[in-house]
């Protein structure tokens, strides 16, 4: 497949593309800032609430700290406006606070909402395409499935299962690829903004080596990226992430594009992929003999950085990874994907020697779903086998599903963990009756060892409710 459009040069005028008398009548037409406001629950935000249950967080980085999981086995909640007042036994925390209205949960687990740092939104119907490696899956599964969001009635059906998929599975926040399509990331935009979760989301660019109705040429990349940075970034709970697809199907000038737009939204996201699969990674060599390898290209045009979220790097070198860390780059570890693709073994190990910072995503499609419990069981399983492995914890897996994510995405601050002062973003975990689960962490008493189970046994049908900022996004 080869691309069909190519630009001779570079640095032309993005403004003035811009603000064409066109884009600006498209742009009168776009929600306000009121539109897009996370509405709250009828009940009343200020009411201080105090939660009673199993707690367990990872406030500490295991794989830096001894004794990062901190846990309660009969715990307390604080919150009040959204936002986490304390956490601790809840016999103090209730004496002191006699005020608060109690929900006694001492059936359940609390967690901090998981963090997403990779997932595909067009990708929902080509689960469970098994059988494929990377190339081959995208030809024959994703990429057709992903021009289908052209269609807009049919990519709002997409976002309203997408964003269930991941509120029901106790994700609060996600760094999500887009769709290459502007209405179909309008679609996206507004029911993320309905659904109250984190979203950060971006039109996905791309000029090549893809089919060609997935094409944008540079100049209509930027015009629709500006147009979706004006009417959505920051508006509530969302964020702009800019988005080539990878460097397989992102010429130079659209490489170019995604540097001047991060250099005009410097608190935008950024995210692509690198180094998933050998076949991948000698194509990039190909395509780009100036470099010496895959990040090579990003780093041309200023994309690894503190603001970059890499996904998959299963193949990554030596120097790569040291000047990831040096960058301050993030990794997003998606083991599910990785296996079903036969992609090869991350190598958790030389990530962490290296100090390169990593969290978990579920990719989806090419996954096998939206569970980040399973998600950690995988990467647990997979280091276990991987001849390098890393000998990972429940803690380690609880941090990459929470913490690990929120830092990816510079949220470190707001999410993650249950620190006073941050955002009230949990998950309710409460096994059926009945079930091996259910039996397995009623006979102990030590939140530590149910983590475990939790991990190892846990899906949607145990996420019984789902909070950001204190109020509901789902219930089962």
């Amino acid at each position: 497949m080869t691309g069909c459009y190519r630009i001779q040069g570079v640095g032309f005028a993005w403004e003035r593309l811009f603000t064409s008398a066109a884009d600006a009548a498209f742009r009168q037409e776009s929600l306000s800032r009121d539109d897009l406001r996370p509405s709250h629950d009828s009940k009343n935000m200020s009411e201080i609430e105090l939660f009673r249950a199993t707690i367990l967080h990872t406030p500490r980085n295991p794989f830096l700290e001894a004794n990062a999981l901190e846990t309660f086995a009969d715990g307390g909640l604080l919150i009040a406006n959204g936002r986490i007042q304390a956490v601790g036994e809840y016999g103090a925390l209730a004496a002191s606070h006699p005020e608060a209205t109690t929900r006694d949960w001492r059936d359940s687990f609390l967690l901090p909402g998981f963090v997403d740092a990779h997932v595909h939104f067009p990708q929902v119907r080509v689960l469970g395409t098994l059988g494929s490696s990377l190339l081959e899956w995208l030809e024959r599964f994703a990429l057709p499935e992903e021009a289908r969001m052209a269609d807009t009635d049919y990519a709002k059906q997409i976002a309203a299962e997408f964003l269930h998929g991941l509120a029901s599975n106790g994700t609060t926040t996600a760094l999500v690829f887009g769709a290459h399509f502007e209405t179909a990331m309008r679609a996206l935009f507004s029911a993320s903004a309905a659904s109250r979760l984190r979203i950060a989301s971006g039109l996905v660019m791309s000029d090549r080596m893809l089919i060609p109705e997935l094409y944008q040429t540079p100049e209509e990349a930027y015009r629709i990226s500006k147009r979706l940075i004006a009417e959505f970034h920051g508006m509530g709970r969302l964020r702009y992430a800019v988005t080539p697809r990878f460097a397989l199907s992102a010429s130079e000038p659209v490489l170019e594009v995604c540097q001047t737009l991060l250099r005009e939204h410097p608190d935008a996201a950024f995210q692509t992929h690198i180094n998933e699969n050998r076949q991948e990674v000698a194509e990039v060599r190909k395509m780009f003999p100036w470099a010496a390898d895959y990040l090579a290209v990003y780093e041309r045009f200023g994309l690894s950085n503190e603001r970059a979220v890499l996904a998959h790097n299963v193949q990554a070198t030596g120097s790569e990874l040291a000047r990831m860390a040096a960058a301050g780059a993030s990794v997003t570890h998606c083991p599910c994907s990785n296996a079903s693709l036969g992609s090869g073994f991350f190598p958790m190990r030389r990530h962490v020697i290296a100090g390169v910072r990593f969290a978990l995503g579920t990719d989806v499609g090419a996954g096998t779903g939206f569970g980040m419990f399973k998600e950690g069981l995988q990467a647990y399983l997979l280091q276990r086998l991987c001849p390098d492995g890393y000998p990972l914890t429940s803690a380690h897996l609880l941090y990459l599903a929470t913490s690990a994510g929120a830092a990816a995405l510079g949220l470190a601050k707001e999410i993650g963990d249950f620190g006073v002062g941050k955002s009230a973003d949990f998950v309710r975990v409460r096994p059926s009756a009945g079930t091996p689960l259910a039996a397995v962490v009623a006979q102990d008493e030590d939140p530590a060892r149910a983590l475990p189970a939790l991990f190892t046994m846990a899906g949607a049908e145990s996420i019984r409710e789902v909070r950001v900022a204190g109020g509901v996004v789902f219930g089962r």
